[in-house]
């Protein structure tokens, strides 16, 4: 696991919170499983998908009864990053407010990590 001891790889907005909870009583599944895959104009794209069990590598965020689990090889691109749900007049989604994102795409579907993530420790 990355990051420091005893603090979570990422916080929901009360907002984010609201909608896992809702899609998870909705739908019935155990949450919302995070990750990141290589695509897009900028080079990476994050990925989100319902989870019907935890994987034993998976990090568990449970906040408020909203259960979301960050994939193992997206635990290092995700540290530090509020995952938050808006919604406007033209579109409605999770958004992702991630200090490790160095740029992304005019869209904003696709971001690009900074490179020192990917360096060998």
């Amino acid at each position: 696991m990355f990051g420091i001891p005893g603090k979570q790889a990422v916080t929901l907005t009360p907002a984010a919170i609201g909608q896992i909870t809702k899609l998870m009583a909705r739908e019935g599944h155990k949450g919302l499983r995070i990750g990141v895959k290589k695509g897009g104009c900028a080079g990476m794209e994050y990925t989100m998908d319902y989870v019907d069990e935890i994987e034993a590598h998976d990090e568990l965020i449970e906040t408020e009864g909203a259960r979301v689990m960050i994939a193992p090889m997206a635990q290092m691109f995700l540290f530090g990053t509020e995952i938050d749900y808006e919604t406007s007049l033209l579109e409605s989604g999770f958004k992702f407010k991630n200090p490790n994102v160095v740029d992304a795409c005019g869209c904003g579907e696709s971001i690009k990590f900074d490179e020192t993530l990917f360096a060998k420790k």
